[in-house]
């Protein structure tokens, strides 16, 4: 659905289940693990145009906002803060439900810089649920500070996708932030991420269950991802996608 906002042909943001009546040329997700900052780079994204409330059904804290970038608007969903996607919990529940099935044109993933290998975890997690990932390098100045030094560009080609330093606390690196947004979103850059080689008897035990799932209507989703989330015994995935895929009116097997 689009809307005519300010001159300008707007796509209407939508949940799967139910219109939230923002319009915006794009939507922008911000995942991470709790402490790397998400909620700064939140604000430093937003500014005060933003609004809170709960998710539907949950007593989990929602938190939307919006800026302008090159003459288009973007809409930032905060994600609750995460170290999964293995729904072990309300926040993990509401963050994988919304990157697997929110649609969101991009996906901003922080990290903590000064504990890079910690967070590694769910930038990989994600990264086989979709290509459209930003990855932002937070805290960048406690990381100078205590004489650390990262090699951004290797960490790029590494992922196959943007990574971009920031210090959010004083704006550093926003700008740069907001543009590898815009350019991933609007598809101006066509990120390749590098599929994750597991063990060989991991990647046998992914084909085979792949195979199984061959008739099994994922909605839009990975089989592989499906796989590694069922053999680490994250059986809520099926139910996940046969209730989305019921809210959108379409028939699950």
């Amino acid at each position: 659905m689009s809307a005519d906002v300010g001159g300008e042909e707007m796509r209407q943001y939508c949940w799967p289940s139910e219109t939230r009546g923002i319009s915006a040329d794009y939507v922008a997700a911000l995942a991470g693990n709790p402490n790397t900052g998400k909620s700064t780079v939140f604000n430093a994204l937003t500014g005060l145009n933003q609004h809170t409330g709960n998710w539907p059904g949950k007593t989990v804290l929602q938190a939307q906002g919006y800026y302008r970038h090159r003459g288009k608007t973007a809409l930032v969903v905060d994600l609750p803060g995460t170290y999964s996607l293995s729904a072990r919990s309300p926040e993990e529940e509401v963050a994988r439900d919304f990157i697997c099935f929110g649609q969101p044109d991009v996906i901003v993933v922080m990290t903590d810089a000064t504990c890079l290998e910690r967070n590694l975890n769910l930038v990989l997690q994600i990264l086989e649920i979709t290509s459209k990932v930003v990855v932002c390098l937070n805290l960048m100045d406690e990381a100078e500070r205590k004489g650390m030094k990262l090699d951004v560009d290797r960490l790029a080609d590494e992922l196959g996708v943007p990574v971009v330093p920031t210090a959010a606390h004083t704006g550093r690196g926003i700008p740069q932030l907001k543009e590898s947004i815009h350019s991933v979103a609007l598809g101006e850059v066509l990120p390749q991420p590098k599929p994750v080689a597991y063990s060989r008897q991991l990647e046998e035990a992914v084909r085979e269950l792949e195979k199984g799932l061959q008739a099994v209507y994922t909605n839009g989703l990975s089989r592989r991802w499906v796989a590694l989330r069922l053999l680490e015994g994250d059986y809520s995935v099926i139910s996940a996608i046969r209730r989305y895929t019921a809210a959108e009116g379409k028939q699950g097997d």
